[in-house]
């Protein structure tokens, strides 16, 4: 008795219970990590006293609890175009998962219609800002709650809806239905100039004081509309029967001269222009036709063109450039505060 050798039951059944309690965790783990959005993971669970008891007691004290995992939205593409003009308009997508859940789409801290929403996919399209936010502005997603989306692109590993580091996600290589996208990233537009308004506030700047006389007839003490004709022709825009001048004559539309005129005939070409009231000041970019009433009368007085606008906590700040009265930089408050009456505006195409 005295020479046997200690026995190493106990020690083997510590090693075996240990692996065991490893084989439970890891079993835990693996069927938590397996699960996909939608889907339940059911999960072995015990208590550390019933491990220690016999296989029999121990299965008996086992508890089988549910995990269930809640879809959410993750972008796991780029933008489709990296680059727009400030005047807004461009449709971008992008694609990824459960993205119908999407609730919000902020560029450059505005928001930004959702055109379309599919799982798969969504687009949005881009807000027009100031001339002066040219650059590199985020991009950011939200679901309906606000709570920020996730978005992907390699170098991370997102599990079971959940982002995780990639060495985590190599070790999951053996797990079904585990979900490796990318790293999450921040995507990033530029907000460029639009060379056919560059042109037209560029011929208004040119020519504000100094009258273009070589190409175009002067009309004394009326020639605002006829200046911001001249200023769209710059724009890239073509004449037509319904709007023209003809430099071999000096013959020209009523449209082309006339800021009442005008107004009508804008009113009929959707494809060319949106009519806008003072009220919604806040989608006017540089470019846009401005027109005053001083009168209140119903009739346009005087045209000119958008030459800067700014966004504040206060609102929105017009000023516009053109002919008679002639200026560049002309504060469209500060022309109704002398001149009375209102003002509204045409959103170029």
């Amino acid at each position: 008795m005295r020479n046997r050798r200690p026995s190493s039951g106990a020690p083997r059944r510590f090693v075996a219970l240990s692996c065991a309690g490893a084989i439970l965790s890891v079993s835990a783990f693996g069927a938590a990590a397996a699960a996909s959005a939608g889907e339940k993971a059911t999960v072995a669970a015990g208590s550390a006293a019933s491990a220690a008891s016999t296989p029999a007691s121990a299965a008996a004290n086992d508890e089988i609890s549910t995990i269930a995992f809640a879809a959410r939205p993750t972008v796991t593409s780029g933008l489709s175009t990296a680059a727009a003009p400030f005047t807004g308009g461009t449709q971008v997508t992008v694609t990824g998962e459960q993205l119908d859940q999407v609730g919000q789409v902020v560029v450059g801290g505005v928001a930004a219609p959702i055109v379309a929403a599919a799982p798969g996919q969504l687009t949005f399209e881009v807000p027009a800002v100031a001339d002066s936010s040219l650059g590199d502005v985020p991009v950011a997603f939200t679901d309906a709650a606000g709570v920020p989306v996730a978005v992907a692109a390699p170098g991370t590993a997102t599990v079971a809806g959940a982002a995780a580091p990639v060495s985590l996600a190599a070790q999951l290589t053996a797990i079904d239905e585990a979900v490796v996208h990318a790293a999450p990233q921040s995507l990033t537009l530029t907000y460029t100039s639009n060379p056919a308004i560059d042109a037209q506030v560029g011929y208004v700047l040119t020519y504000w004081s100094g009258y273009n006389t070589a190409e175009y007839t002067v009309l004394g003490g009326v020639d605002c509309a006829n200046f911001t004709s001249q200023s769209l022709v710059a724009r890239g825009w073509a004449m037509d029967a319904g709007w023209y001048y003809d430099r071999a004559t000096g013959a020209m539309s009523p449209s082309w001269s006339s800021s009442t005129a005008m107004r009508d005939w804008l009113n009929t070409r959707p494809d060319l222009a949106t009519p806008l009231d003072d009220s919604q000041r806040g989608l006017v970019k540089v470019g846009d036709i401005a027109q005053f009433d001083w009168d209140g009368s119903g009739d346009r007085d005087h045209t000119a063109v958008v030459t800067r606008v700014e966004h504040g906590p206060g609102g929105t700040t017009v000023w516009v450039g053109g002919h008679t009265k002639d200026a560049d930089y002309w504060n469209v408050d500060e022309a109704l505060a002398s001149g009375g009456g209102g003002v509204s505006y045409f959103s170029l195409r």
